[in-house]
């Protein structure tokens, strides 16, 4: 399934453990236009993983949507694109103290965080997010950082850790392609730890080897739909 347009002398798209992906975007670019190629390759929307390096630079997939999504799996993904091994889901929220609690499951049903979110207040234009793992402090966003980009940020005083996330998800598919208009980037603190940064709704980096990826891909689950 993977790679049909591909050229004959490029290799197969590996799918990469969830596990080791450390930045993904939601995307269906398999290949990035190149030199050698005057349009980028796509595939299946899935998670994916910059993989590889110059012409041999891919998208590789880490998490897959549903291939044919119903009511019910909707707030589903899994490990493969034909959709037989469940990765995790997305329980329909709860209230608790106005806020909206969706739990997310792993492939036994065991609990392994929650996403929270928190209606706008009164003056807001957005809602904000939590997502609570258990055994760490609850993960909490940032508001929006300079929308002048890192050369502000620093004007502003941001650390060097900060800077180079920032510029990390920037950079995220940068070789080669038609890079989409740049969202507003957050950061995400557990406590004073930064754990992750996050581009708009489809675009992340991971910065805590303890953040649990399932997370992260619900949370954007339920971003994007």
């Amino acid at each position: 399934m993977f790679g049909k347009n591909r050229h004959v002398d490029e290799p197969p798209i590996p799918v990469v453990p969830w596990t080791d992906a450390w930045e993904f975007a939601i995307t269906d670019e398999e290949r990035p236009a190149t030199g050698q190629r005057k349009r980028a390759a796509l595939g299946l929307r899935a998670f994916r993983v910059p993989y590889g390096s110059g012409v041999q630079r891919v998208n590789a997939p880490c998490a897959f949507f549903p291939s044919q999504a119903s009511a019910a799996e909707d707030r589903r993904l899994y490990e493969d694109a034909e959709g037989s091994r469940l990765l995790c889901s997305v329980d329909e929220p709860q209230d608790v103290e106005g806020r909206r609690h969706h739990e997310v499951r792993d492939v036994r049903g065991q609990v392994i965080g929650t996403i929270q979110r928190i209606a706008p207040l009164k003056h807001a234009v957005k809602p904000t997010w939590r997502i609570a793992q258990p055994g760490h402090p609850e993960i909490v966003s940032s508001a929006e950082w300079a929308k002048g980009g890192p050369k502000e940020m620093v004007q502003r005083g941001a650390g060097k850790l900060l800077l180079g996330v920032v510029q990390a998800v920037a950079d995220m598919g940068a070789e080669g392609g038609d890079q989409p208009a740049k969202s507003r980037v957050l950061e995400w603190k557990a406590g004073d730890e930064v754990v992750l940064a996050s581009e708009g709704d489809a675009r992340f980096l991971v910065r805590a080897a303890w953040l649990d990826r399932r997370l992260v891909f619900a949370y954007a689950l339920l971003r994007t739909g």
